[in-house]
């Protein structure tokens, strides 16, 4: 590495640490920028496993980050795509109710996403179902028909474009494994080096909260990583899904259950579910790390969630292991698939961050300080809303470090 001292460095470059740089190159087109990122590619993790979704900002709490960020970041998202020449396809969104209890649900989420100006919502009867997705079995409905899909590595690889032609430098392969302060100066210690930084910017995602401890800093929140397992469907069974499919989410947790997805990578995904993870990166069953086990068995918050939300761990458990009991779950959306229809399979993890008391946080969790900004939780719609999130970050920069 070289001695030369940046005026920000940001720690991770997925879509978020990405969008960051972008925004804040923009602001500032004339300061010292670094990214530092572990894997040899950007977007690796989060952002290269997901669904593809460009949300509305239909489930979110109003006046919440994520509603705030969602729905200004599902045109800034679009528009981005079709500048760049990015493939997206608007192909709108039906949120299926099947019985009385989701039916009531349904309606509060009307409520919510209108509180949240989604362009375009509304409810739609038998009738309208069948005309949008023919195979659907539902009473009700409602449908979202801004809502799109995108392929984020290649949004992520577009921010990492201009990042460079913007004079920002990306270390690749470069793992941060110490961190001192020196006067006004942090040290990052790295696989390959020290790199110097008057200020940093923690987007590591899955890593935060290591990265956060790393820099001295206490949080009550610790990051729990979740799979989510999808299948494939086959290709003849491919018409079945016209666009996007999703069931009523239970109020109570963070996930949207199964669902049925058009994507952007030749493909329809049926799934995911929401399984505990035994590593960071813990994409298969087998994967496991004894590191990030007892980090996340040292934690009295996940005992706290684990003895409250039981019944739910062991439901997605038994999902995960039996595909019948996860085909059970698309037909309540899609009746006629069947066992033979869901094929390949893949996966994605979740970094959720649990706080002391065991609740899942929803929300975005920035925390401000005078020479560092922490992103400890960046849920759905992160990719959706990067570019918005990322100028909000960027605006903190801009106010607390001296640029």
């Amino acid at each position: 590495m070289n001695n030369e001292t940046y005026d920000v460095v940001i720690i991770g470059a997925g879509i978020i640490g990405l969008a960051t740089a972008l925004k804040l190159l923009e602001k500032k087109p004339n300061i010292k920028l670094g990214i530092i990122e572990k894997d040899p590619k950007v977007g690796q993790q989060q952002s290269g496993h997901n669904s593809g979704v460009i949300h509305s900002g239909i489930y979110y709490k109003p006046g919440s980050f994520k509603a705030n960020f969602c729905v200004a970041g599902r045109k800034s998202m679009t528009d981005y795509c079709i500048e760049n020449e990015i493939p997206v396809w608007t192909c709108g969104k039906l949120i299926v109710a099947t019985d009385e209890a989701s039916e009531s649900r349904l309606d509060d989420l009307e409520e919510r996403g209108k509180a949240n100006n989604v362009d375009g919502l509304r409810i739609v009867g038998k009738d309208e179902i069948k005309e949008i997705e023919p195979h659907v079995s539902a009473t009700k409905a409602l449908y979202a028909p801004k809502t799109g899909i995108v392929d984020y590595t290649k949004v992520s690889y577009s921010y990492y474009q201009k990042i460079l032609n913007m004079s920002g430098e990306v270390f690749l392969s470069t793992k941060v494994i110490g961190f001192q302060r020196d006067s006004d100066i942090s040290i990052i210690k790295t696989n390959n080096g020290e790199i110097k930084s008057k200020n940093v910017i923690n987007c590591a995602g899955l890593h935060s909260d290591i990265i956060a401890e790393t820099m001295d800093v206490t949080t009550d929140v610790r990051i729990i990583p979740f799979r989510g397992e999808y299948y494939k469907l086959s290709k003849n069974s491919e018409h079945l899904v016209k666009g996007l499919i999703y069931p009523v989410p239970d109020p109570a947790f963070p996930f949207l259950g199964v669902h049925l997805t058009q994507t952007m990578k030749g493909w329809v995904e049926a799934g995911p579910n929401a399984v505990l993870a035994w590593k960071k990166e813990g994409y298969s069953k087998t994967d496991f790390s004894i590191n990030d086990t007892l980090r996340t068995l040292s934690f009295k918050g996940f005992w706290k969630l684990s003895l409250r939300d039981w019944k739910t761990g062991l439901w997605e458990i038994n999902r995960s292991l039996r595909k019948n009991v996860f085909l059970n779950s698309l037909r309540k959306l899609v009746p006629e698939l069947k066992s033979e229809d869901l094929s390949g399979k893949g996966s994605g993890v979740r970094a959720q961050a649990v706080d002391n008391e065991g609740n899942l946080v929803d929300d975005f969790k920035i925390i401000e300080l005078d020479k560092a900004i922490h992103v400890l939780n960046a849920p759905s719609p992160g990719a959706t809303a990067s570019l918005v999130i990322g100028e909000h970050i960027a605006g903190i920069a801009e106010n607390n470090f001296s640029l």
